[in-house]
């Protein structure tokens, strides 16, 4: 007689027969281990194993209405300041026994939908949210069904929720004060994607340096992207131009664009960095230390960011219901100095 073929999804019944127990026992050893005696768990364990099950979550889900799962989307993760917020979260999670679930939307109000909508429906815990754009509606939906939502980066307005927020105005302002204070006195912004709320209060920073100072001027740039090859096509503009002095200063409002623009003004053998043209990014981006020329930047803080908002997640899913009061944690972006910046002069 042919051998039976193995079953490829045996369910938690077929786990009690094998192992001669009852379904609340094969229940109680997958959930709550302490409550079987330890013979009777390896047995169990030992049919667990040899059969191949898998616990059906989805089932499960339908009986407690959750998960032990956080849902966790973020803007874009080719830039590793999202890398470390992660890093930050998953921390906070392990830390209580919660499971960390990403999802990238690469700056595509769609795709983070979507990834809302995913996790919704999936009835995890709560939802971590970096965005660039506004995102209210996403906001309101994924609340009113219970689960809350914490932001990362960005000042939501017309919502109630717990929020981890950098200075992005400081951002700028340190990047441009930093600057000034080396002798540069043509400055440059360069940047793109004004709707995005970081690059507009980073533009901000730095106007608010310029205006503070005496004898400096600012020149604003638009490099149609945030990416290395838009730094690139950026310093072959500049190269280009003519009647007009270069800047001696560029604040780039990604580390990757400050990259370009570094190596696009060395490759095009037209000026110095940081000799001629001092260079500084906002991020702390890995690709700050292993561009062409060392970049200084603005730390914000990534792995704090995560961890504080897990931390706030926390806390609103463990305080009772009507009693939770939002609030929200700031963090201190911090001057990082390497290799593209150098003092021409004394500070303004």
């Amino acid at each position: 007689m042919p051998a039976t073929p193995k079953k490829t999804n045996p369910s938690m019944l077929d786990v009690a027969h094998h192992a001669a127990v009852s379904i609340a026992t094969v229940s109680n050893v997958i959930n709550r281990p302490e409550k079987v005696a330890e013979a009777t768990a390896e047995r169990v364990r030992a049919a667990i194993a040899e059969l191949g099950f898998v616990r059906n979550d989805a089932a499960r889900l339908l009986a407690t209405g959750t998960t032990n799962s956080i849902g966790m989307v973020l803007a874009d993760l080719d830039n590793s300041l999202y890398v470390d917020m992660a890093h930050g979260a998953q921390q906070g999670a392990d830390d209580v026994g919660l499971r960390l679930v990403l999802g990238n939307a690469g700056c595509d109000m769609r795709r983070q939908d979507d990834y809302l909508h995913l996790f919704d429906e999936a009835r995890v815990a709560g939802v971590l949210l970096s965005p660039m754009e506004d995102s209210l509606d996403g906001i309101k939906r994924v609340r009113s069904h219970g689960r809350p939502i914490v932001l990362l980066n960005y000042e939501q307005a017309g919502v109630e929720c717990c929020t981890v927020l950098v200075d992005n105005e400081q951002v700028g302002y340190l990047a441009a004060r930093h600057l000034i204070e080396t002798g540069r006195t043509r400055l440059a912004f360069v940047a793109a994607r004004d709707e995005y709320q970081p690059v507009r209060a980073r533009r901000a920073g730095v106007q608010r340096a310029v205006a503070e100072a005496r004898g400096v001027s600012l020149d604003t740039i638009d490099a149609d992207g945030l990416r290395f090859e838009h730094g690139q096509a950026v310093a072959r503009a500049l190269a280009g131009r003519t009647g007009r002095p270069l800047p001696d200063g560029v604040v780039a409002v990604t580390d990757d664009l400050g990259n370009g623009i570094a190596d696009g003004l060395q490759s095009a053998l037209v000026a110095d960095v940081p000799g001629d043209v001092a260079v500084v990014g906002c991020e702390d981006n890995r690709s700050a230390r292993s561009g062409p020329v060392a970049l200084t930047t603005v730390e914000l803080r990534g792995v704090e960011m995560g961890e504080a908002a897990a931390a706030l997640l926390l806390e609103e899913l463990n305080t009772p219901a009507g009693e939770h009061r939002h609030r929200t944690v700031s963090v201190r972006p911090a001057l990082v100095e390497r290799a593209s910046t150098a003092p021409t002069g004394l500070g303004v």
